[in-house]
Order: C-alpha cells, then sequence, then structure tokens
C-alpha cells in the first residue's frame, strides 16, 4: 500500500491511497488541475482514480470534486450529510447525484483489493468522518478536522500502519494572531481542529511498535509553522511515560501545496 499527500493544509486537502491496482483519494479541496499535476507526480492520472472519498463538505475538502466528477465520472463515496452540503454548495457546480456512494461510520467499503472504513469525528459539518484504510495486514488513517478525540477515536487507531494526524495550530500562535475572536473559539472548540499539542497527546495513546509512519497533517497557514508542529508532537512524546522517545518513529509534516513524500509499506 502507498499513501501520500497531494496536498494539506487550511487551504486545500487532497490525500492519495492505493495498492497496485486500485487507486483512491480522499478528499479534493484543490483544483482539478493541481490534483492531476499531483498524481502525474505519482505517475498516475485521475483515469486511474477508482473512488473519491470525501471526509466532508467544507471548501477545502472539495474545491476540485465539482470538475473532476464531471469529467471523469468517479464514485464520490461520503456520508448522506456530507452529500447534502455537497449538493446544496453552489461554489463547484454541478455534481451529478448518480455518481455518490452514501457511506456510514463504522462499515467497510470494498474498492476492488482496498477496504476502506469511515468512523465519526467531531467537527462543525453535517456528517463528517475520518478513513482507516487497508490493503491485505497493511492498514492506515487519515484523520483530519477533529476538534476533540475519545476512546472510540483511539480504539479505531490502535494498530495503524501510516497515520495521517492533524496538528492543525499552534495555541499560543492562534490567541495571538489576528483572527477574529469567535473563529478562534471556532478553531479551539470541541467541534475545530487540533492543536500540536493535543495531536500529540493523542499520538501517545496510539503509538506501538510498528508504527511505520506518522504524517502531520492539515497545518494552519496563519496560526502553525512546520518545524514547531514537528517539534511540539516529538516533545509530547519524548515527555510522555511511554518507553518511546519522540525520535522513535518515522515523523513527517506534509506540505502545504505540493507533493509530499510517499509512504509504501
Amino acid at each position: 500500500m502507498r499513501m501520500c499527500s497531494i496536498a494539506s493544509g487550511s487551504s486545500g486537502n487532497c490525500i492519495y491511497a492505493g495498492s497496485e491496482s486500485t487507486h483512491l483519494l480522499i478528499d479534493t479541496g484543490i483544483s482539478g488541475k493541481r490534483t492531476e499535476k499531483g498524481l502525474a507526480g505519482l505517475n498516475l492520472s485521475m483515469r486511474d482514480i477508482d473512488g473519491i472519498f470525501i471526509t466532508h463538505e467544507h471548501a477545502d475538502h472539495i474545491q476540485g470534486l465539482g470538475v473532476l466528477s464531471r469529467k471523469y465520472q468517479i464514485p464520490i463515496y461520503c456520508t448522506e450529510g456530507t452529500k447534502r452540503g455537497i449538493l446544496t454548495d453552489g461554489r463547484i457546480g454541478a455534481v451529478d447525484e448518480a455518481l455518490f456512494q452514501v457511506v456510514e461510520p463504522d462499515r467497510k467499503y470494498s474498492v476492488k483489493d482496498m477496504v476502506v472504513m469511515p468512523i465519526r469525528i467531531s467537527h462543525d459539518a453535517a456528517e463528517p468522518v475520518a478513513y482507516k484504510i487497508s490493503h491485505g495486514k497493511q492498514k492506515g488513517a487519515v484523520v483530519t478536522d477533529l476538534g476533540v478525540y475519545d476512546d472510540y477515536i483511539v480504539e479505531h487507531l490502535r494498530d495503524m500502519d501510516i497515520l495521517f494526524l492533524e496538528a492543525n495550530h499552534d495555541v499560543n500562535m492562534l490567541e495571538v494572531g489576528p483572527y477574529p475572536y469567535p473563529l478562534k473559539r471556532r478553531i479551539m472548540g470541541a467541534r475545530g481542529h487540533l492543536s500540536n499539542e493535543t495531536s500529540g497527546k493523542l499520538l501517545c495513546r496510539i503509538l506501538h511498535d510498528n508504527l511505520k509512519a506518522i504524517v502531520l497533517s492539515h497545518l494552519s497557514k496563519e496560526n502553525n509553522l512546520p518545524e514547531l508542529a514537528y517539534e511540539t508532537v516529538r516533545t509530547e512524546v519524548t515527555m510522555s511515560e511511554l518507553p518511546y522517545k519522540g525520535g522513535d518513529f518515522p515523523l513527517y509534516v506534509a506540505k502545504r501545496s505540493e507533493l509530499s513524500e510517499a509512504i509504501c509499506i
């Protein structure tokens, strides 16, 4: 299985997950042209994509969906609430309702030789989910856009090989930054986004000896820095009571607007 961030951040998100014969996208929050350019960097094209899984209907996760769906007629997997949000969002143009495959949390969906399971998350969208993806015994997850985590999230993420995990903001940068007060409260709230520190605390709950890669994702352009996210999460692990240190696991930060390093297991 191979996973790669094509773009990740508050301005647009798109992650590839695939095997030799199956190719999926998680979100299409960048332009169709940028999505196709990113896939070309993986020696793929949109015509290779077997399905698009959408986490929720916010613009930074569906911006390119209208163009790509009209051009390529690729199945779109999402919850019923997300489907309604997409169909009523005039910003991306018309989307053929027949392309939608409605999914439910905690149920498995097969696309050729890959299996995808949505899991519930806390975010201020209609019916948002994260996704677990597996190919045989290989397992990965894309978990961003959640304000809090709980035992349900922890249990679902305990045995991952690859984890794309939100580290959206540094609390101090957000508090002193230019955002209006209500937006700051929303981001730091239970239906907002994980801070670097909280991301590190969640990671401490799910670390195991066979975790092969952690990719910090969905960083805010205004309220975070890649180096700060990286060091904060490493420090949380090192300072915990776990037998691990921050440097014991491959830790990456997804690039905002270009292809990140592909991770293969």
